[in-house]
C-alpha cells in the first residue's frame, strides 16, 4: 500500500497534536494546579471547569476541538486521493485521541477524549455531529450531569453516522471511526458509569476536591 508510510506519519503527528497537555497547561498558568491530583484526576475540561473555573475551562475547550480539527485537516492537505484521504482522516483523527487520553507529556495520562472525538466528528460528518451535539445539550439541560451527556451523545452519534453512511453514502471508514471513539469514549467513562448507576454521579458547578 503506496500510502502506509504517509498513514503512518499522520498517526505519529495526530497522536503528538492530541497529547499537548491544553488541562495541564491551564493548570500550570493558574498557579500550577496539576489536575492530575484534583476531581477525576483527568485533564479535560470538565476537571478543569470543576478546579479552575468557566474561564480556563473554556480555553481548554477550545484547545482540545482544536487538535482533532488541525489532525483531520493535516491528513486532507497532504493526502489528495479521495479514498486514501478518508482512511487518513480517520486515522489521524483517531490517534489524536489516543493522544489526548494517554499524552507523552504528561506520563500517559489525560482526558476521556470527548471533546477532540467530537471535533473529528464535526470534520467528517458536520450533520450527524450536529445531532449529537443537540441530543449531548437537551441530556446535560435536564440532568446538569456531563458524562451522561457524553454518554448519550456519543450513542446518537453512531446511531446519526450510520444513517449518513447507509442512506447518503458517506465513506464507511467514518462509520468505523464513530464506533471505535464511541467505544474508547465509553471504556473511558467507566468510573462514571458506575456512579452513574449508583446514583452518586458529580453534576454540573460540583467543585472538584484533592485526591488523597
Amino acid at each position: 500500500m503506496k500510502e502506509l508510510p504517509l498513514y503512518l506519519v499522520l498517526i505519529a503527528i495526530g497522536y503528538l497534536l492530541g497529547s499537548i497537555p491544553t488541562g495541564q497547561i491551564a493548570g500550570a498558568l493558574a498557579g500550577g494546579v496539576d489536575l492530575r491530583r484534583y476531581g477525576s484526576g483527568k485533564t479535560g475540561a470538565t476537571n478543569v471547569l470543576r478546579t479552575l473555573g468557566w474561564g480556563p475551562a473554556l480555553a481548554v475547550v477550545a484547545g482540545d476541538l482544536a487538535k482533532g480539527i488541525a489532525a483531520v485537516l493535516l491528513a486532507r492537505w497532504l493526502v489528495h486521493d479521495p479514498n486514501a484521504r478518508h482512511i487518513a482522516e480517520v486515522l489521524a483523527g483517531f490517534a489524536a485521541v489516543i493522544g489526548h487520553n494517554w499524552s507523552i507529556f504528561i506520563q500517559l495520562k489525560g482526558g476521556r477524549g470527548v471533546l477532540v472525538s467530537h471535533a473529528v466528528f464535526i470534520l467528517i460528518c458536520w450533520p450527524a455531529a450536529l445531532i449529537t451535539t443537540v441530543a449531548g445539550a437537551i441530556v446535560l439541560a435536564v440532568s446538569r450531569i456531563v458524562s451522561l451527556a457524553s454518554l448519550t451523545g456519543t450513542v446518537v452519534g453512531v446511531v446519526a453516522l450510520a444513517i449518513f453512511v447507509v442512506l447518503f453514502h458517506y465513506p464507511l471508514p467514518y462509520l468505523v471511526y464513530g464506533i471505535l471513539a464511541a467505544a474508547l469514549i465509553w471504556l473511558r467513562h467507566i468510573d462514571n458509569i458506575q456512579r452513574l448507576l449508583a446514583g452518586t454521579e458529580r453534576r454540573l458547578g460540583q467543585k472538584a476536591q484533592p485526591l488523597p
